[in-house]
């Protein structure tokens, strides 16, 4: 039987998680869970350790990863979040970010002006390079001739694979996106790699936009985007706005990919909102979308879409926690969507 890592995490983390994997269970998968609940906050502020070589192994050797949330206001080291996010990104080399949006009910849009705006993309962001490699440093760090660099990394094997990806689960088309006109370095390569990946897919409907552009056109004509590939802090902002797009971050699923060995590590795109863990108001329809997203990766693409269409029929009937219109506590929207599954 597959086993799933879970990591439930900080803040409300292990409130949505315990939803996703409730949902996991009702499918009848035949999944068993390895649950480390000790890769927290806590831990790291005790120990000064986000993740074990031990933890890293575990995960490893899993079928697939489903991560709660990350985050403390008590942890004001970056070095926790990239010591558990970054590491697995690294180490199994999760080069692929996935973030579908569908907008789930007309009256969750900010959009709202009389015409109908569909939203049903995928952005595809490069996950391992970019802005997020740590690569940089400070000079004369405190004082009023204070230098900081971070260095935008990409290389030609990063993104002809990420490239490569976003054509491969395309229905209407790719949409690249860059700065190439102000970032003339890490442009040309982009814009080299995206003219040879359009010579291998001739077939697929492709266009190319800077990165201002395309988040004006999200919001003005997001019907027209299919599927987004852009680099990891492009993809990182874009990915936030198009999840305000569809209903909020509550609902937005996320999936980190090595789509060469198959490993997926999966999450809700909202992150720890410490202000509301433990009231039991948490969203947990982002984590149960990112379960679908493990279990169609896992190879259960019926499954998947099951849970997807109980998450619709429970938001358009108004079971759902107040984010999203209704005045359901967490547990009771996660046992609704489990009911619309029958």
């Amino acid at each position: 039987m597959p086993t799933i890592t879970v990591i439930p995490g900080d803040g409300i983390g292990p409130e949505v998680t315990r939803e996703a994997v409730a949902i996991l269970d009702t499918l009848g998968l035949g999944l068993t869970f390895d649950v480390l609940d000790h890769v927290n906050a806590g831990r790291f502020l005790a120990t000064g350790t986000a993740l074990t070589d031990d933890d890293v192994t575990r995960v490893r050797d899993s079928a697939a990863t489903l991560l709660g949330a990350v985050g403390n206001p008590r942890v004001t080291s970056p070095e926790y979040a990239r010591g558990v996010l970054l590491r697995l990104r690294a180490e199994l080399d999760l080069y692929v970010n996935l973030r579908p949006v569908r907008l789930l009910h007309e009256r969750l849009s900010p959009l709202r002006d009389g015409r109908r705006r569909d939203l049903d993309c995928v952005i595809v962001r490069e996950n391992t390079e970019g802005l997020y490699t740590g690569i940089g440093g400070t000079l004369r760090a405190g004082t009023r001739d204070e230098v900081a660099v971070d260095a935008d990394v990409s290389t030609w094997l990063g993104v002809s694979r990420v490239i490569d990806h976003a054509f491969g689960i395309a229905r209407r088309g790719v949409c690249m996106v860059d700065k190439s006109n102000a970032v003339p370095a890490g442009g040309r390569l982009w814009q080299r790699c995206w003219r040879d990946a359009l010579a291998r897919h001739p077939q697929v409907p492709a266009r190319h936009l800077y990165v201002d552009v395309a988040a004006m056109n999200l919001v003005a004509q997001p019907e027209t985007f299919d599927v987004i590939v852009t680099n990891n802090s492009y993809g990182d902002i874009l990915s936030d706005l198009a999840a305000t797009l569809g209903g909020g971050l509550g609902a937005a699923a996320s999936g980190n990919l090595n789509p060469a060995t198959g490993f997926g590590l999966y999450e809700p795109v909202h992150g720890s909102a410490p202000d509301i863990a433990g009231q039991g108001t948490a969203n947990p329809v982002g984590a149960v979308l990112s379960a679908a997203l493990l279990v169609e990766h896992l190879g259960h693409p019926d499954a998947a879409e099951a849970v997807r269409v109980a998450v619709r029929t429970t938001i358009d009937d108004g079971r759902c926690t107040p984010d999203l219109g209704g005045t359901l506590t967490t547990t009771g929207a996660g046992a609704a969507i489990r009911a619309a599954l029958g």
